[in-house]
């Protein structure tokens, strides 16, 4: 979708109740654009899972375009039978243009604790986003996290690849467990989803 515009608030409470099974996913990527007003947007995603429900949120990615200002959260709440496959992906910048100013921060809990707060912020005035500890000269980011109780919980952690013009990515077991998470980077959104992928095969063969 054209949207999140500067000024806007969106938000979507998506339930899966017990028992049921859902896949949910978008027509095309949505674009954040700076619109008549260069105040920030924000868009609020809210999961919630009930018992022995399963939910695969694969949305396409988000764009951030030159002049918008985005502030997206994603909080996930799980039952402790639930099973989540969640993916974010986001592109900073379209061709050959800067990105704008994009925060977000994805807050997972599982049975009423925490399995996961991650926050990042990309574009200016963030400082150092695009330095070599962050995203070098990337600019595509994004992850893959798996919740699933029959999950092997002594899975160790995997580089799955490290060819530094091709993109990273590494697969971490998460504390609070049974997840899997996978984070990646890579210069263009199809070498990205093609990290992922690669990761989510390993995933699907972790389970116990």
């Amino acid at each position: 979708m054209s949207a999140p515009l500067g000024g806007d608030r969106l938000a979507l409470d998506v339930t899966a109740a017990a028992g049921c099974e859902l896949e949910v996913t978008t027509a095309a990527a949505t674009i954040a654009l700076r619109g008549p007003t260069t105040a920030p947007a924000s868009y609020d995603v809210r999961l919630t899972l009930g018992e022995n429900s399963s939910l695969n949120w694969l949305p396409q990615p988000l764009i951030s375009t030159r002049g918008s200002t985005l502030h997206q959260t994603c909080t996930v709440e799980l039952a402790s039978t639930s099973r989540l496959l969640l993916r974010e992906e986001q592109l900073l910048g379209r061709t050959a243009e800067p990105p704008g100013h994009l925060s977000t921060r994805l807050t997972v809990r599982r049975d009423g604790q925490l399995l996961l707060d991650q926050h990042t912020i990309y574009g200016e005035p963030a400082p150092a986003w695009d330095g070599p500890a962050i995203l070098g000269a990337h600019r595509a980011a994004g992850q893959l996290l798996a919740v699933d109780p029959r999950l092997n919980p002594h899975h160790q952690p995997l580089l799955l690849e490290d060819d530094p013009t091709q993109g990273h990515a590494v697969l971490t077991p998460l504390a609070n467990g049974p997840a899997l998470l996978i984070t990646a980077i890579a210069p263009t959104p199809a070498r990205l989803r093609h990290l992922l992928n690669a990761g989510l095969a390993h995933i699907q063969t972790a389970t116990t």
